[in-house]
């Protein structure tokens, strides 16, 4: 049932027309465009200010909510357009997905229904594919854009997804996808689980830009918390990374010191343009989280479960082939090889709540 109160001026001087011919018969007022019954709730609403489809099945209202809006554009009722378009997006997703050909052939011949075109063909794509991200369904409207999508609404929907995505990702490795994923992560959520609480990923270091040695990641890194650091392994597409919850320290010390945190967690990606195939591990030993040995960069050791080695004295570069992971104190091993690897580009994020 849709609610609402309003007068239309143009159907008022359409109603006007209706004035006794000459033999004092009624003149016709023709609305080739409008069904009877649909012109009937049209009337109703005008007069009663609501909507009531109660009598109808539940499969045949949005047939029936479409039509209306076809109505309601003739006799311009603004007002009914929007509140109808926000109905059917916010209320009837499901609806809006099995009838997408009655509703964007009727959209698509329509200026006024922008909204709602947009809304039908954006839910096609994700319909059934829920690890895709926005960025992925960006990138099809682009592809379907210069085809077939009207060039207004190609450039509302462009806007749509920039101003969704407006504070840019600064990385070279990942994208606002994987971003995405972490974030989710980091709140202890499903891939398929909504995001609530977003996330601004602060670049802090860039390799290629402040170093590769575990002496500049402490000097930059160190008393920072809530990290994410991220690995590009070398002459791969793989992604390794780790999410640090609590400070970042350094020891100089003969023995390594260790962090304690039960959130923390290291991943992989196997390839740096997609989500899909990727290894998440929390820790299992919270006691040997962190390790804080001065010869290694950014280590989830606990032991050896993501060493990213920068050699004594932290001087040597993290691109010797000298990194390696092993399942200690971790639930799983994040890489399929046991091989040592070197980093060919890495970034650490602070992670800053949004809300």
């Amino acid at each position: 049932m849709v609610i609402l109160n309003y007068r239309s001026p143009h159907l008022r001087r359409i109603l006007s027309t209706n004035k006794k011919k000459n033999d004092g018969t009624l003149a016709h007022i023709k609305l080739p465009n409008i069904l009877p019954d649909i012109f009937q709730i049209i009337i109703r609403y005008i007069y009663g200010g609501r909507i009531s489809l109660i009598e109808y099945d539940i499969l045949d209202i949005i047939k029936i909510l479409v039509k209306i809006l076809v109505a309601a554009n003739e006799l311009s009722l603004q007002e009914l357009i929007s509140h109808l378009q926000l109905f059917l997006i916010e209320n009837n997703e499901n609806w809006t997905e099995q009838n997408f050909n009655l509703i964007y052939q009727m959209t698509i011949e329509n200026d006024s229904f922008l909204d709602l075109q947009k809304k039908a063909l954006i839910s096609l794509i994700q319909h059934d594919n829920h690890e895709m991200g926005e960025v992925q369904v960006w990138e099809h409207i682009l592809k379907w854009g210069i085809k077939i999508i009207p060039e207004e609404l190609y450039e509302d929907t462009i806007k749509y997804f920039l101003d969704k995505n407006s504070k840019n990702l600064d990385s070279i490795i990942i994208t606002t996808q994987h971003a995405e994923l972490i974030s989710k992560w980091i709140n202890r959520l499903e891939i398929t689980d909504e995001l609530k609480n977003s996330y601004e990923f602060k670049l802090i270091l860039l390799g290629s830009r402040d170093g590769f040695t575990a002496k500049r990641f402490h000097e930059i890194c160190d008393n920072q918390s809530h990290t994410v650091t991220i690995f590009k392994v070398k002459d791969t597409n793989e992604i390794l990374g780790e999410y640090n919850p609590i400070e970042w320290k350094n020891d100089y010390g003969i023995f390594r010191d260790y962090g304690t945190t039960k959130d923390s967690f290291i991943f992989s990606f196997m390839n740096k343009e997609s989500i899909k195939d990727h290894i998440i591990s929390r820790v299992k030993d919270e006691y040997y989280a962190i390790c804080y040995c001065y010869h290694y960069g950014s280590s989830f050791i606990g032991d050896k479960d993501l060493t990213i080695y920068g050699g004594h004295e932290g001087v040597a570069s993290f691109r010797n082939k000298k990194s390696y992971c092993q399942e200690n104190s971790y639930e799983k091993q994040i890489r399929k090889m046991e091989d040592d690897f070197s980093v060919e580009e890495y970034e650490v994020f602070q992670i800053i709540n949004d809300n």
